[in-house]
């Protein structure tokens, strides 16, 4: 297979879309989209995809090639920022359809919504109050003065970009339409495969930094920086998963999932599940007859909106530092060790779940060391092989230091939040805050 490379006009193109903001969707606008989406709803959603995707990608290109201290001259990341030009490209340069005038205003029309209420436009996005404004923006004052000059005045970006209408949806899609949207899935499908290990390559490549330069821990721009990498990777993958669930789901239909998200997850079976997972894995990695013990405090009927891939991973990240912290605290050879409680609340905004173990605490000046990438209680830092665990949702118990912060990342991408609160001595208790109305927007404004 030939290796690829990037060329100087691919960087000039990269270089003016990451001149754009991205346009931020939440979950609430992503479900009544995609309710039932014909190939003309599709094709729109292509097309804003078509047009989003290069927009985040580029900035992370950007981003990546400009690293600070020698970072991005280290092999991995070089490859994570090939890996990112590379999908540019094939989204760019997939030939558009040539479509019949009168297909093109049908796809502008949105569709017309019974009971009456006209057109349907998605409702508006809500802020997160975890989050200051601009915290996670990866569109710095450089990009909007390069914007201003290519013609764009503050605050008048082109408004065609949204996650949009449905599209009236009465008679037949002409085949090359159906053709393109296929043609779009599959392009989706290679990217997705191609940034699987991302995360791990990523943190090969801080090691590799680290090594270099003889550094133990990273600084605040770096930690920033991972931060922004990260949490537009959530926003990319949920974008394509979605998009990818949606045409796959043309054929067939759970009622109760849009694309990946599912309007009734029912958070008591996803907590279940992720204990078992978390008791096994520490059984498994200390070689322990029985885990210590989880008790789940749940209502069984407890439902919400949300993505059930994204909270088993939150919650599976979090118990097993919590069995970790309580066997290394009690010792391996420990009969009985102390029961680590996980209790559900339900209120109107939220839906906060607390994990509280009795694993004998952080002290309190190593609390930021537990969202710093790469900090581990490990003693030595694996190194990590590259196609170590190709997805991010198996890590080994040790894990290498992402966990929590790429939890934390998880939780505000929707509109909540993760906290720690510790007793030295004693336990810790991380309190998991899920925003139940979904209609925070994603952070990227």
């Amino acid at each position: 297979m030939m290796s690829w490379k990037k060329s100087e006009k691919l960087m000039d193109t990269i270089r003016h879309y990451a001149s754009f903001p991205a346009t931020g969707v939440s979950l609430r606008q992503m479900v009544q989209f995609g309710e039932k989406p014909s190939s003309g709803t599709l094709f729109r959603a292509s097309q804003f995809l078509a047009e989003e995707l290069p927009i985040r990608l580029a900035h992370r290109v950007q981003e990546l090639e400009t690293l600070p201290d020698g970072l991005n001259e280290m092999p991995s990341v070089r490859k994570v920022a090939d890996w990112y030009a590379q999908s540019f490209e094939e989204i760019t340069t997939l030939p558009r359809p040539n479509l019949a005038r009168d297909v093109r205003e049908r796809l502008m029309k949105p569709a017309q919504i019974t009971g009456g209420k006209g057109n349907q436009w998605l409702s508006e996005a809500t802020p997160n109050p975890s989050i200051e404004e601009g915290q996670y923006n990866s569109w710095t004052p450089v990009s909007q003065q390069h914007a201003v000059n290519n013609g764009w005045s503050k605050g008048k970006f082109p408004a065609t970009r949204r996650y949009f209408a449905m599209v009236d949806d009465t008679g037949d899609w002409p085949p090359e339409l159906q053709l393109y949207n296929k043609r779009f899935a599959q392009t989706l499908h290679r990217i997705k495969r191609r940034h699987d290990s991302v995360v791990t390559t990523m943190a090969q490549g801080i090691l590799e930094w680290k090594r270099k330069r003889q550094r133990m821990q990273i600084d605040n721009n770096i930690q920033s920086f991972l931060d922004r990498f990260y949490m537009s990777r959530i926003g990319i993958r949920m974008l394509i998963g979605q998009h990818i669930a949606l045409t796959d789901q043309s054929h067939y239909r759970d009622p109760s999932y849009v694309g990946i998200i599912c309007t009734k997850t029912y958070v008591k079976d996803l907590a279940q599940e992720a204990i078992e997972n978390a008791r096994f894995v520490c059984e498994d990695h200390y070689g322990l007859f029985e885990a210590p013990k989880i008790q789940l405090v749940c209502n069984p009927n407890l439902n919400f909106m949300y993505v059930p891939g994204h909270l088993s991973h939150m919650l599976f990240e979090t118990l097993k530092n919590s069995l970790r912290a309580v066997v290394e605290t009690h010792g391996q050879d420990k009969q009985e060790f102390p029961v680590t409680k996980v209790i559900v609340a339900e209120g109107k905004e939220d839906i906060t779940i607390k994990v509280s173990d009795e694993g004998g605490g952080i002290p309190r000046s190593s609390i930021p060391l537990v969202w710093t990438y790469m900090y581990t209680t490990v003693d030595r830092t694996p190194n990590l092989d590259p196609d170590f665990d190709k997805s991010d949702f198996k890590a080994p118990m040790a894990g290498f230091g992402y966990g929590l912060p790429i939890s934390r990342l998880y939780a505000r991408y929707f509109g909540g939040d993760l906290k720690l609160i510790s007793m030295e001595g004693y336990g810790t208790d991380v309190y998991l805050h899920l925003n139940r109305l979904s209609s925070s927007s994603e952070p990227l404004q």
